[in-house]
């Protein structure tokens, strides 16, 4: 069976930084996806670019951008998430199924403004393969339905777990 996990936090927790480093501690799983990070301009957040775990990167919101959609005061740029996002969540046919693991950061309402996008992670989820995805601890129709499966382990992040975190879940998904 499948693992699945999501990494349940609130803001400033950790969750880029959690899913960041589990990305490099991988030594004998390959993984595909996606991360966001905060970008700032004199100390005040302006928007948040998203980058996949094979380097590529773009703004996918900025306080500049027009939308739609807004989110916050934020425009998001959804032909990101089209460009770069969604690729990034195709492994190789040829990996066998035990090695291969999807991480996202994460399921969040600018990514989940992309319909196609809720439904890729829809077919990860009903698919052969791991997935360590974070989410917000406040609720959302689609986040809240994926912490509800059965099949799903959720694991709330925290400032007092977040450096250990990730190399526990490596050791755990290293020995799948």
């Amino acid at each position: 069976m499948p693992t699945r996990i999501l990494l349940e936090a609130r803001p400033g927790a950790g969750k880029t930084t959690a899913i960041r480093r589990l990305a490099a501690l991988l030594r004998t799983r390959e993984a595909v996806g996606f991360t966001t990070q905060e970008i700032r301009e004199g100390g005040t957040r302006v928007g948040f670019a998203l980058e996949t775990l094979a380097g590529r990167r773009a703004v996918l919101a900025h306080i500049d951008l027009p939308g739609p959609p807004q989110v916050g005061r934020y425009g998001v740029d959804l032909g990101v998430m089209e460009r770069l996002a969604l690729p990034s969540l195709v492994w190789s046919q040829s990996a066998p199924a035990t090695r291969r693991l999807v991480l996202i950061d994460e399921l969040g309402r600018m990514e989940l403004a992309y319909l196609p996008f809720q439904d890729a992670v829809r077919d990860l989820f009903a698919a052969d393969v791991d997935v360590v995805a974070t989410v917000h601890a406040q609720h959302g129709p689609f986040t809240d339905a994926l912490k509800r499966r059965a099949d799903v382990e959720l694991v709330r992040l925290t400032r007092a777990n977040r450096d250990d975190l990730p190399e526990r879940l490596t050791a755990r998904l290293e020995r799948r």
